[in-house]
């Protein structure tokens, strides 16, 4: 096998130096950094100086390296909700290819649930655009997550009744966001609309917190309760990969 050219393999060793560092969940030591990519202390030095220089990552007072000002002054100048899009959407395609029906991504906003993709089912019926429609949060499957996850504050007292769908009780609700939590994934079963059932699982960030969801839903016709809980373990599966290409890893705090 051909090696590659010295200066594609610097790199190739500053890319992996520099995903070290912003997808850590910590400020990396520079022996840490060392020991994990295996090349030698001088060439470490060497290129987190240049990563350095480039303002890609930054030293703290204590020696520990972290991500630099760069990805800070993206933040602030680009709609991170795009990011998010991108890294999501090959995810909603594959699931809306499996399951054949509409697949969501969703983000908190205050207290509420606001749409900003979806992938329509494949069948005529069922086929329903929730991007500009308004829902209770509390009867819906990507509301739940939110609620269970703190991503929105839980609302207090009685539960206003959805328009078309089954009134939730204050203690079912309660005991669906800790079934939530347990399991992490979400079900709303009639309780939006008669006839319609939605799954929906947490999209994690790097400090563990949830900034969006993915739900799938359909009718009850195509989707008996056994079918959801396939769909809640797969769509945890596909959650928890997404929220691994934003930096959240195994073991961070999350309720």
């Amino acid at each position: 096998m051909t090696a590659p050219p010295a200066g594609s393999q610097a790199v190739d060793r500053a890319a992996a130096l520099l995903a070290l560092v912003v997808e850590s969940g910590e400020p990396r030591t520079f022996t840490s950094l060392v020991d994990e990519l295996g090349l030698a202390k001088s060439t470490t030095s060497r290129l987190l100086q240049a990563l350095e220089r480039n303002r890609l990552v930054r030293r703290d007072r204590a020696g520990l390296f972290r991500p630099g000002p760069l990805f800070a002054i993206y933040a602030t100048q680009h709609d991170t909700t795009q990011d998010l899009l991108d890294v999501s959407q090959p995810t909603l395609d594959d699931l809306s290819t499996t399951t054949g029906e509409t697949v969501n991504l969703a983000v908190p906003r205050g207290e509420e649930v606001v749409q900003i993709a979806q992938v329509d089912s494949s069948y005529l019926i069922g086929a329903t655009n929730w991007l500009d429609v308004s829902v209770p949060p509390h009867c819906s499957a990507l509301g739940k997550v939110f609620y269970a996850y703190r991503a929105m504050p839980v609302p207090a007292g009685e539960l206003s009744p959805p328009p078309y769908g089954k009134p939730l009780s204050r203690r079912q609700f309660e005991r669906d966001l800790a079934e939530t939590s347990r399991r992490g994934w979400a079900m709303a079963w009639e309780e939006l609309e008669e006839g319609l059932v939605a799954v929906a699982a947490p999209v994690h960030t790097r400090d563990g917190s949830v900034i969006a969801a993915v739900s799938v839903s359909g009718p009850t016709s195509r989707i008996s309760k056994t079918d959801a809980a396939r769909i809640g373990d797969r769509l945890v599966s596909d959650t928890r990969a997404i929220s691994r290409q934003l930096g959240h890893r195994p073991g961070k705090a999350s309720p």
